[in-house]
């Protein structure tokens, strides 16, 4: 089920936000109802213009980009589709 919600804003703030939301993709409802819900979630409010991982996304993201630097984890490059199909299936 859905709402409506009225918030009250300057008008400038208004369309910097859906300038910004359209930019990267998204409709404006989209990034008030993941900043609620990120709100109910974690009782926090973060405001970046930057993306911010939080810690444990960063831990592991890091360990799979040292992996990869390292060649662990990493498939070769195929140029066809029997190559795939012959490395899947060893």
């Amino acid at each position: 089920m859905k709402t409506v919600l009225n918030v009250k804003t300057d008008v400038d703030v208004k369309e910097s936000a859906q300038a910004l939301a359209k930019h990267i993709g998204v409709p404006l409802s989209t990034v008030v109802n993941a900043y609620l819900k990120e709100f109910i979630h974690t009782g926090t409010l973060t405001i970046s213009r930057d993306p911010i991982l939080k810690d444990s996304v960063a831990r592991r993201l890091e360990k799979h980009v040292l992996e990869a630097q390292s060649g662990k984890n990493v498939s070769p490059a195929f140029t066809t589709v029997d190559a795939i199909a012959k490395y899947l299936g060893s």
